[in-house]
């Protein structure tokens, strides 16, 4: 509310939020969940400021106006295109009617966009490059819902981290789509076409309902521990219909003869971008060359202003925020003083809440896992872990949700958990297993850490770990006594729970 209240008096060239809704088809949501959940967000955030007290009535026009959005575009075409046109439509209706705005400019869906990750492919990863364009095109084609920014993956995400080549790859495809082809020189493509309009008003009618059930429970903020579990619920389905063969996708379950890739010469290692360990040693001591350089005092002064305004629920923190940055507070000083003054918020995992409907496939890990609980007193326990920054916890709640439907226990604690905080779980929890999910790059850092204090607090469950890891790594983990490691590749989830039951069978053994 601070940040939208400063921005749109002070800064008025500044779009203050993103209503993020890419995230939630990362994380399963259907077209009908993604219009829905993020209108419920923007709805939360506006009646928010609107209900603040920082902004006059006659400021929220806008204050509307600058809410922009940032979306998703999958693979299914003519649907993605639907949802957009869907977006803009649901869009006008909100800010007309709920918050009055006349002024037609100040109801356009303002969005980014940047196409579908979920859907790249480990396996004949060229096959991404296809994938990217036509999602591209989905936020292209149709004029009256085009985007307004564009960002594409790049055809290599699932192996590793891309190369600035692989990234310029990926801008040209843009560049071609905006300056060799027509696709921006006409009216809109589907005006009258009435597949699309008998899709588009599907679409908006469902998600119309879906919100006013988001909105009945409180409001999208109110409701997010259930929100959450319906996402996890979704993507549980779609991952369970890729494993069945239910839901194509071209390499991975269907179509998996290849020949070799030129791209991926050799074993691959050449077609992704490896950090210098380096890099991060220069940066900290860049970091504490800043802070050696500065005013400290009047960054003390900075921040006790900071935490006053925080406490203050009438006073606007924007101030207090830029007065830090002129006196050389860093982005982690003033996140820790607000965490002093608010607390650190632990977002749901919604794994509760997530059913895999898995039965038949895992009928036998099912038996077994009754099998070894009637055997040696309790179910298998499994910790799934996420350490580092990353909030990619899709692969987590999966494995998690997959487990469990299989009869184990299950220690699930949420994202960004330091080392120590893992290590402690795992001996508190008694457990058999831990598994590690990882996709910021930083495995090789982090994994071996965990592995060392997970000893030195003397558990001696095997630890598995899954994530974008590139095959060279997986054998220096592997090395560090890491007992298996799976990749994107490693699609069929009743293997690998099959998998962590076999391990959990040999810990439970040995520790008799």
């Amino acid at each position: 509310m601070d940040t939208i209240a400063y921005t749109v008096r002070e800064v008025p060239k500044w779009n203050p939020i993103n209503v993020c809704s890419y995230h939630l088809q990362e994380a399963g949501a259907t077209p009908v969940q993604e219009l829905a959940y993020a209108l419920a967000t923007a709805i939360g955030v506006l009646d928010a400021v609107r209900d603040s007290g920082k902004v006059e009535p006659h400021e929220l026009p806008a204050v509307v106006g600058r809410i922009s959005f940032f979306v998703n575009a999958g693979i299914r075409f003519v649907e993605e295109t639907c949802k957009m046109r869907a977006f803009t439509r649901l869009w006008d209706r909100i800010t007309a009617e709920r918050y009055g705005v006349e002024d037609p400019k100040l109801r356009r869906f303002r969005y980014g966009v940047q196409v579908n990750s979920l859907g790249l492919t480990e396996e004949q990863p060229e096959n991404n490059v296809p994938r990217i364009v036509l999602e591209a095109l989905g936020v292209i084609l149709s004029r009256h819902a085009r985007a307004r920014a564009i960002q594409l993956p790049a055809w290599n995400e699932a192996l590793g981290l891309p190369r600035p080549w692989d990234q310029q790859w990926s801008l040209r495809v843009q560049q071609i789509l905006a300056y060799e082809t027509d696709l921006l020189e006409y009216g809109d493509l589907f005006d009258g076409s009435p597949v699309v309009e008998q899709k588009t008003t599907e679409l908006a009618d469902a998600a119309w309902a879906e919100l006013e059930d988001v909105l009945d429970m409180g409001g999208a903020f109110e409701a997010v521990d259930e929100l959450k579990a319906r996402l996890v619920a979704s993507q549980a389905e779609r991952v369970r219909r890729i494993e069945t063969g239910e839901l194509t996708v071209v390499g991975v379950n269907s179509f998996t003869g290849t020949e070799p890739s030129p791209l991926l010469a050799g074993d691959g290692a050449a077609s992704i971008l490896k950090v210098d360990p380096a890099v991060e040693a220069e940066l900290r001591a860049d970091v504490q060359a800043w802070r050696a350089r500065r005013d400290q005092q009047a960054v003390t002064r900075a921040l006790d202003e900071l935490r006053r305004a925080a406490d203050d629920e009438s006073v606007n923190v924007m101030p207090a925020t830029v007065a830090l940055a002129h006196a050389g507070g860093t982005t982690g000083e003033w996140a820790a003083a607000l965490r002093e003054v608010f607390g650190e918020y632990r977002a749901p995992t919604g794994v509760s809440g997530g059913v895999g409907h898995r039965g038949t496939e895992m009928a036998a890990t099912i038996s077994r896992a009754r099998a070894m609980a009637e055997r040696s007193g309790g179910p298998p326990r499994l910790l799934v872990a996420k350490p580092g920054l990353d909030g990619h916890s899709n692969g987590a709640e999966q494995i998690a949700v997959a487990a469990r439907d299989a009869g184990f226990e299950v220690v699930y604690q949420g994202i960004r958990l330091t080392p120590a905080q893992i290590a402690a779980a795992a001996r508190d929890e008694d457990v058999d297993v831990v598994g590690i999910s990882i996709l910021s790059g930083s495995h090789l850092e982090l994994v071996p850490e965990v592995v060392d204090r997970l000893r030195a607090a003397g558990v001696d469950a095997p630890v598995v770990v899954g994530g974008i890891i590139p095959p060279e790594d997986a054998e220096v983990l592997k090395g560090k006594g890491v007992a298996a490691v799976y990749t994107p590749k490693d699609y069929e989830l009743t293997h690998i729970v099959d998998d962590l039951l076999a391990l959990a069978e040999q810990h439970r053994v040995g520790a008799a």
